[in-house]
């Protein structure tokens, strides 16, 4: 009996393609390709992941991407995937991606409007590759705001984060699954292997309003500002009034971190800190980690917040531009704001 229902629930349930043609398609015409694209590159990303050790794509490049960061062989051959898949779309004059130091193009003669622009981390917690902790793909997809159909602009992608159409994240874990935002809401597919494809699990996704856990590095609070020491001094104090302590959860992948949060309810959050001169506004960057997390938030009831201003105002200036994020419960998230300004009461 069991079998017989998940075989029926899978028949009835509609794919991430459908869900994109029957919700978006006529108010952005080719959309459903822009997707199409990303999922076909994070189902080639997640056979990869799930045979690592076997599959040759465990280890370093012996590069470093503009961010500095030591390049892993599954990051560059995500990268590839990504970019290639997302700019044969037709659909996309332009891609931003963590790993590469200009934003990328499609090539002159591939046909297409091109009237979207995307902005991907390509593979979110790579540094968790070879411990085996579950890492991510996140994106944000941006109407164009050049003229034409060739090739984009850095204009079309300095967009803030509220002129997102669309955003989401493959969490390659026990399951792989999409979590896609739109003003539709938030929906979350998971990829069935037998039949290749992602089906609607989980409908009309939405924080939930008791917020359970909070998610951030304890190991730096050395460098912490006051404010954001104050913040979890108090998120770990005891008051039934406000359900506290919270219990801490950081697995150090933003995605890992922000699906428990999404899913359960919870606070996650990566200040600017003392730590580093080279990141002094934060760690986590904002066209393609913070704002497509925040715009996500937004739609399942939540909030992101730099501490001052909400994320998706921030206009950037850099493609690689780094932000502080607060990120989750909405009414946790403005608490946390008020420790940032320090007027908490």
């Amino acid at each position: 009996q069991m079998a017989g229902r998940s075989i029926e629930a899978a028949a009835d349930a509609l794919t991430l393609h459908q869900h994109v043609l029957y919700h978006q398609s006529k108010l952005y015409p080719g959309l459903e390709k822009v997707l199409d694209a990303i999922s076909l590159a994070s189902k080639i990303i997640s056979g990869k992941v799930r045979t690592m050790g076997l599959s040759g794509v465990v280890g370093k490049t012996g590069e470093k991407n503009v961010q500095g960061e030591e390049v892993n062989i599954l990051d560059e051959l995500s990268n590839t995937v990504m970019i290639k898949r997302i700019l044969d779309s037709g659909e996309v004059c332009a891609v931003v991606t963590e790993e590469e130091e200009e934003f990328a193009t499609p090539s002159t003669d591939l046909p297409g409007r091109r009237g979207y622009v995307v902005s991907i981390d390509p593979l979110d917690g790579s540094s968790n590759i070879d411990c085996n902790v579950p890492i991510g793909t996140i994106f944000g997809i941006f109407p164009r705001t050049s003229a034409g159909d060739g090739k984009g602009t850095l204009a079309d992608c300095l967009q803030p984060g509220r002129n997102l159409i669309g955003a989401g994240y493959v969490i390659y874990g026990p399951s792989t699954m999409m979590v896609y935002a739109s003003a539709e809401g938030t929906f979350g597919f998971t990829l069935d292997p037998s039949v290749g494809d992602y089906l609607l699990t989980h409908r009309n996704m939405m924080i939930p309003n008791v917020c359970k856990n909070f998610s951030v590095n304890e190991g730096n609070t050395a460098y912490f500002y006051p404010g954001d020491l104050a913040l979890v001094a108090w998120l770990k104090e005891e008051d039934k009034e406000t359900s506290r302590p919270l219990g801490a959860r950081y697995v150090g992948s933003l995605i890992s971190d922000f699906h428990r949060n999404l899913l359960y309810g919870g606070l996650f959050f990566y200040p600017h800190d003392k730590k580093s001169k080279k990141t002094p506004n934060g760690k986590l960057r904002l066209l393609y980690e913070c704002a497509p997390v925040s715009y996500i938030a937004k739609m399942s009831g939540g909030k992101g917040s730099t501490g001052a201003m909400d994320v998706l105002d921030v206009v950037p200036t850099d493609i690689h531009q780094r932000v502080p994020i607060y990120v989750g419960n909405k009414d946790w998230v403005e608490r946390a704001e008020s420790f940032v300004r320090g007027d908490y009461v």
